[in-house]
């Protein structure tokens, strides 16, 4: 039987899309001639990089240590002769001795000639008390040639006795870390030609390739139909993710808007400090898992005082904190204009100090926040006498 090809394959194949019984027999078809292709390309690549080896990587880390006072930093680059599409892995280590405080680099500082393909912050004490910050770096520069990480600046404040915060004038230390020269080689051969040369044989004539562009755009129309429930599933994930913030996030966000704001006067004050408070026992309650809100201030202290995740530091600032919100809340205490600065001041401080690592939650609709802003208002009616009866308390006790 005699039949011409071009005409009976696209009727076959709309035939086998209706009726679904030829889909998986074409795609493994078209599957195993793009195979060929690749296998065909691999080759001619193998020959080529045979007659042109290119040499690989010896997979040594430059690094360099700074020390100042207290502060030690260390600064990695790996690998140190890196190929054009290699990707560098950038570490800096930052150790400071008990009760020095580290202002760490922003992110992406200094590094904005590189492409910036990941970025890890970790954090930690360790046993000897000392303060290790970690942020790591995965890089890919966009050209070959020489290239340099410049010095990253790390500052630091020295709170521990009998030693100056800062040199007179500033407002903290600062440390440099030595400048990283590389070079990156180019995958093109030196000596390499850039005449064109002729081809190696004769062009094959006009329309002779037309029956593999059929085979080709009904390929790509079939592994498109295929696709689609999976990038619309995608971009379902995608719209929910995008509704998601970190818990440090949603309470800045709160936090700014009440920065903003003017400042209280008079009876505006109490409801000034209800918000501030409520700022931060929700981000306690999101970022450590310790249910705040719901817990009078000498309840959620003693659960606090339990949490390996605080610090001493933070449980101090957190117990004057809550007692102040406290006497004005319920004891009609009146805090002056620097009081109320210091507040301000301290929790945006400790949002800073421990957002790292803070979990990701949705945020909440405008009919959910106005559900929460009712429960902030009956919650602290409700806790009215306890806060009472804890002030008058620690009235006694003092």
């Amino acid at each position: 039987m005699i039949f011409h090809f071009s005409t009976f394959l696209p009727n076959t194949v709309l035939k086998g899309c209706v009726v679904g019984c030829y889909l998986p027999l074409f795609l493994i078809s078209t599957l195993y001639v793009a195979a060929q292709n690749l296998t065909s390309a691999r080759d001619n690549s193998t020959q080529t990089d045979k007659q042109n080896p290119v040499k690989a990587n010896n997979g040594k880390v430059i690094e360099n240590t700074t020390q100042r006072g207290p502060v030690q930093a260390k600064i990695k680059l790996e690998p140190s002769e890196p190929i054009i599409g290699d990707i560098l892995t950038l570490t800096l280590q930052v150790s400071a001795e008990a009760e020095v405080e580290l202002l760490m680099p922003e992110f992406g500082q200094s590094l904005e000639r590189f492409t910036i393909l990941d970025f890890v912050p970790r954090e930690k004490i360790d046993d000897q008390g000392r303060t290790v910050v970690m942020h790591r770096y995965r890089l890919q520069p966009s050209s070959s040639g020489t290239q340099a990480i410049p010095p990253l600046m790390i500052e630091f404040v020295d709170r521990r006795p009998g030693n100056r915060l800062a040199p007179e004038g500033e407002d903290a230390y600062e440390i440099l870390t030595e400048r990283l020269e590389f070079n990156v080689k180019s995958v093109v051969p030196t000596g390499a030609s850039n005449e064109l040369k002729a081809p190696l044989r004769e062009l094959a004539p006009l329309g002779a390739g037309r029956g593999k562009i059929w085979m080709a755009l009904i390929a790509v129309s079939i592994i498109l139909l295929l696709g689609l429930p999976f990038a619309w599933r995608s971009w379902q994930h995608h719209r929910i993710g995008s509704r998601r913030r970190s818990a440090y996030d949603i309470a800045n966000s709160r936090l700014s808007k009440l920065r903003a704001s003017p400042k209280p006067e008079g009876e505006e004050i109490s409801a000034f400090f209800v918000e501030l408070s409520d700022i931060v026992r929700h981000y306690l309650e999101d970022r450590f898992n310790l249910h705040a809100p719901e817990l009078t201030t000498e309840e959620f202290l003693e659960v606090a005082a339990t949490s390996p995740d605080l610090t001493a530091e933070h449980k101090i600032f957190l117990q004057d904190f809550l007692r102040q919100a406290d006497q004005v809340k319920f004891a009609q205490h009146i805090p002056d204009s620097q009081s109320i600065d210091n507040a301000l001041r301290s929790a945006t401080n400790f949002l800073e100090q421990t957002k790292q690592d803070a979990p990701l939650l949705d945020e909440p609709t405008n009919s959910q926040a106005s559900e929460s802003q009712g429960e902030i208002e009956s919650r602290s009616v409700s806790n009215a006498s306890a806060g009472e009866a804890e002030i008058t308390a620690l009235g006694q006790k003092r």
